[in-house]
């Protein structure tokens, strides 16, 4: 089974006045990138999330965006910040004094002047990490579950591509196989309208002959061709999932060497043909290639 680099997943949770939403997104890269972004007061989850986000995927550029909003009163307190109350109590009396108004100082007032009172928050981290477990394993599961679908629709559109170049590389191997014999044909005809002479040097053509078949035969690259191929389509056919990106990449590269070399020593119109009809089913297999894991 074939992974898609690119995929995204989400995931809601609340649990006593805490709410909880995880998103994540990828794309495409060579290697593994993972960027995490939540609230400062749970930045200590930073390198748990990733853990277990790459516990699953090992390529592509990975977001991951954590919401977090605690309306519970779980871990928090609300203290009197007493320099600051002490101070406007003070001021208040001077003025009572200074200028006759009324005296109405009440807690309540104080209490109102900003600074006054400080809500401190001090969460529970184990809780809160055990808590956004369980959205960043839902949104996780989601995530991979498109990538899953993505990469079996690649698979599929990889396989009827690399059947038709298989089709096709099997055509080549056919209209080679009378190449040599044409040559000799018409290498003889030729010596003989040059010679003005139907004796030709038996020997001399015999060497010339050995000479373009090591110059164009194909037979050895469409061997090799036929073996990656084979390589290729074992790949995208496994059951399990595995990380193939790069294998697939390679291949294609040494599938597109070959077909260069085939179409360099070709010297027909229809194997031309055929082989610039490969090149091109390889690039899209190429493109279709950068987005697996």
């Amino acid at each position: 089974m074939l992974k898609s680099m690119t995929g995204f997943g989400r995931a809601k949770y609340q649990v006593e006045g805490r709410e909880y939403i995880v998103e994540i997104k990828s794309v495409n890269y060579k290697y593994s990138d993972v960027s995490v972004r939540l609230p400062r007061n749970i930045s200590y989850l930073e390198e748990f999330i990733k853990k277990e986000l790459l516990k699953n995927v090992s390529r592509g550029k990975i977001d991951v965006n954590i919401t977090f909003n605690n309306c519970s009163s779980l871990g928090k307190n609300v203290s009197v910040n007493n320099e600051i109350a002490e101070m406007y109590i003070k001021s208040l009396r001077r003025l009572v004094e200074d200028y006759g108004v009324k005296d109405d100082i009440t807690a309540v007032n104080v209490s109102k002047m900003p600074d006054v009172l400080e809500i401190k928050s001090e969460d529970d981290e184990e809780q809160i990490k055990s808590e956004i477990s369980i959205p960043l394993k839902e949104a996780i599961n989601n995530f991979m579950e498109m990538k899953q679908k993505e990469g079996n629709e690649l698979a599929k559109d990889m396989q009827a591509r690399i059947k038709d170049i298989l089709n096709k590389v099997e055509k080549v191997s056919e209209l080679s196989t009378g190449l040599i014999e044409d040559y000799v044909v018409k290498l003889e005809a030729r010596i003989k309208e040059i010679l003005k002479s139907n004796e030709v040097d038996k020997q001399r053509l015999e060497q010339e002959v050995v000479i373009y078949a090591d110059k164009c035969s194909i037979a050895e690259e469409v061997t090799r061709l036929k073996s990656h191929i084979e390589q290729f389509e074992s790949l995208i056919n496994e059951k399990e999932y595995i990380t193939i990106g790069k294998k697939l990449d390679f291949i294609i590269q040494e599938m597109n060497r070959e077909t260069n070399t085939i179409g360099s020593k070709a010297n027909c119109l229809e194997i031309t043909n055929e082989v610039i009809n490969i090149k091109t089913e390889i690039e899209n297999i190429r493109e279709q290639v950068q987005n697996i894991e």
